[in-house]
């Protein structure tokens, strides 16, 4: 047999194409161009679903067998990309091979080649003269004009594909029935969503496993072929199960209150979930999804590659007017951070969980400097307390999703109206610099202070206050390494109770 050609591509700028704006339409048509370049655009140059190995989330990986029809795609798929989504680039690499080869040391050598890629800068086609009107959202040269707006190249392509993409991805989200019967309620203005205050969540989730699966199938491209497309499928399927599970309750409010749909799926595609959801909403239907995805990949996958999937997931809860593109940024430093944390207690597959923050600046670094600047009141202690998983075995410390909802729904009820100030206070107190405090009495000092006032709040608590209280404030032990120095952290849930409950209840619209 002759030489093949394993060629790859990945999408680059993915996110700064899609978030670029805060205009749903615009993002929504963006991350339908982006799905377009995995498929319909590479098309022309390769559509032999036998030889597709990998066509969705940004990544092309495509077994060419003539050497001339390989080239072609090295040196026109990228100018189509452009054409038709100015602001993304395109890394690409090829693995020369034999057949007998095995397989899976082709795909990591093309890997590698491709980080290589990725790192050599590629020149903007989106430029103008100094002197060219520009676009007054993102100051790109304009080239077109609608409703007193000047577009620039890359939105107008956006807003071409906006109508059409909202309804596809809806489609695979909600289901065509429930798009067709509520058609004029899907929100095109961020505002839209909103209900009782302006919190609103980007939800990022994405698959694990994947290693595992792939060392047992890797010397087998049809099967690598046939696994990420099914993994398509799942992904999909999983989101629309979740939605299911909390349909009644959104379809009461469409026929009652005349709001609109509260949840736009930005990115449904491989193993990747991006999505915009309200405030009150993005916990529960994260953890639809998480169980969904556990079920359906471990009854369809199980049997031909032998495992299934789980998926970790990152929230970031901001104001609908904060910029979509930081608030992303951070959905996938608190996933990444989720999966970390999940691998510590199971290295071979991360069970599902989810990390959130509520954003409470006007500015949003990354979420280690978070950690530090927010969520560490003094030395050895800490408010990061997630992970929170589907299911955990309570003498790890950590909480379930189901713990944390609950919890929060406690402090609705009279016991916990009536300690909600008081665990506000103590965090207060925990944040006072030591020498602020060491003048007001002697034994007074550091976190003695908060640890007298906890104690003596929780004097005056009725036992059922009392014991929600202990849940609260009794913390977990954490070893952590920082500068590769170990040191035992004490982190609670009180901050993130406290932060998910003001999201749930206050009312500000």
């Amino acid at each position: 047999m002759g030489k093949r050609y394993l060629y790859g591509a990945a999408v680059q700028g993915i996110q700064n194409f899609i978030f670029q704006t805060n205009e749903l339409k615009d993002i929504v048509g963006a991350s339908e161009l982006v799905e377009m370049v995995c498929t319909s655009a590479f098309d022309d140059f390769g559509n032999d679903p036998l030889k597709s190995i990998v066509r969705a989330a940004g990544n092309i990986k495509y077994d060419f067998d003539d050497e001339e029809q390989c080239k072609k795609a090295v040196l026109e798929f990228p100018k189509k990309v452009q054409g038709m989504a100015p602001g993304i680039t395109i890394s690409q690499a090829v693995v020369e091979y034999n057949p007998e080869t095995d397989f899976a040391d082709i795909v990591k050598q093309l890997e590698s080649f491709l980080r290589i890629q990725r790192n050599c800068p590629a020149r903007s086609n989106v430029h103008g003269l100094i002197g060219i009107r520009r676009s007054r959202k993102t100051g790109l040269p304009a080239i077109a004009v609608q409703y007193n707006d000047y577009l620039d190249e890359p939105t107008f392509k956006k807003k071409e594909r906006a109508e059409k993409a909202t309804y596809k991805v809806c489609e695979k989200a909600f289901g065509v029935n429930f798009v067709q019967k509520y058609k004029d309620k899907i929100p095109f203005n961020i505002g839209e969503i909103t209900k009782r205050n302006n919190w609103i969540a980007i939800v990022h989730a994405d698959g694990n496993g994947f290693g595992k699966i792939f060392q047992k199938i890797g010397k087998d491209k049809n099967k690598l072929a046939s696994f990420s497309r099914k993994v398509n499928e799942l992904t999909q399927t999983a989101a629309y199960m979740a939605f299911m599970n909390i349909k009644n309750a959104i379809e009461v409010e469409l026929n009652t209150s005349g709001c609109f749909i509260p949840i736009r799926p930005i990115i449904l595609n491989g193993d990747d979930l991006t999505i915009i959801i309200r405030g009150d909403l993005a916990i529960q239907y994260t953890n639809e999804f998480l169980q969904e995805f556990e079920k359906i990949t471990a009854k369809e996958l199980q049997s031909e590659f032998g495992s299934g999937l789980t998926a970790c997931a990152g929230i970031a809860f901001i104001k609908s007017s904060y910029p979509f593109y930081y608030g992303y940024a951070l959905a996938e430093d608190l996933c990444a951070r989720a999966k970390a944390k999940a691998k510590q207690l199971n290295e071979d597959l991360a069970p599902s969980c989810l990390m959130f923050h509520k954003v409470q600046d006007s500015f949003v670094e990354n979420y280690e400097e978070i950690i530090e600047r927010e969520l560490t009141p003094s030395v050895g202690l800490s408010f990061e307390f997630g992970p929170y998983f589907i299911d955990i075995d309570k003498q790890t410390g950590y909480w379930t999703i189901r713990d944390l909802l609950d919890s929060q729904k406690k402090l609705t009820s009279e016991e916990g109206n009536i300690i909600k100030s008081h665990l506000r206070k103590w965090i207060e107190l925990l944040y006072v610099p030591q020498e602020d405090i060491t003048n007001r009495n002697n034994d007074e000092v550091g976190n003695g202070l908060a640890e007298q006032y906890l104690n003596r709040f929780k004097s005056l608590l009725s036992d059922k206050s009392l014991s929600f209280s202990k849940e609260l404030t009794t913390g977990r032990h954490d070893r952590r390494v920082r500068n590769h120095i170990e040191k035992t952290i004490k982190t609670y849930p009180t901050y993130d109770v406290l932060a998910l409950h003001s999201i749930y209840e206050v009312v500000t619209k």
